[in-house]
């Protein structure tokens, strides 16, 4: 790599793919009525689970501000339904709506197209390698940025 083009640096790179993969990832999750910023939450919720905001936005790795909006956003387009938590009268449990939960498998299946047709000429091997690559690249930002790990994701 040549130290002065920085347009070919991983840094670069991987931010173009990323941009690509959440606008691919956006068009294909629209028509279902999700956003792909939501993932993370759509993920963490699953299955019947239930989250508070403040360990739905550690799952996502954002700030308590912008999630609390996009949580608002959420409820008010029928996404998520708050409930009284038991053990904390100041805090709501956070969860997917009937509706939300059974869209999710169609999601899920876009999100896995997508991701096969961008990885259209990688060996199992090689994906395997990348994705590999990836989440120890993340781990070392996370360490060098002070980020404290993610909660782990729930089963499923």
């Amino acid at each position: 790599m040549k130290e002065k083009d920085v347009l070919s640096t991983p840094g670069h790179l991987i931010s173009l793919a990323g941009r690509g993969f959440a606008r691919l990832s956006e068009a294909r999750l629209k028509p279902l009525g999700f956003g792909v910023g939501q993932l993370p939450v759509l993920v963490a919720l699953q299955n019947g689970n239930v989250s508070s905001q403040r360990d739905l936005a550690r799952f996502a790795r954002v700030e308590q501000p912008p999630m609390a909006q996009m949580l608002a956003r959420m409820e008010r387009d029928g996404l998520i339904h708050r409930t009284p938590d038991p053990d904390d009268g100041r805090s709501s449990r956070i969860g997917l709506t009937a509706a939300a939960e059974a869209r999710m498998p169609g999601a899920i299946a876009t999100l896995f197209e997508g991701n096969r047709e961008a990885l259209r000429g990688f060996t199992d091997s090689e994906t395997e390698q990348l994705t590999g690559l990836l989440r120890r690249l993340i781990d070392n930002l996370d360490r060098i940025a002070g980020v404290e790990p993610p909660p782990p994701m729930p089963e499923g």
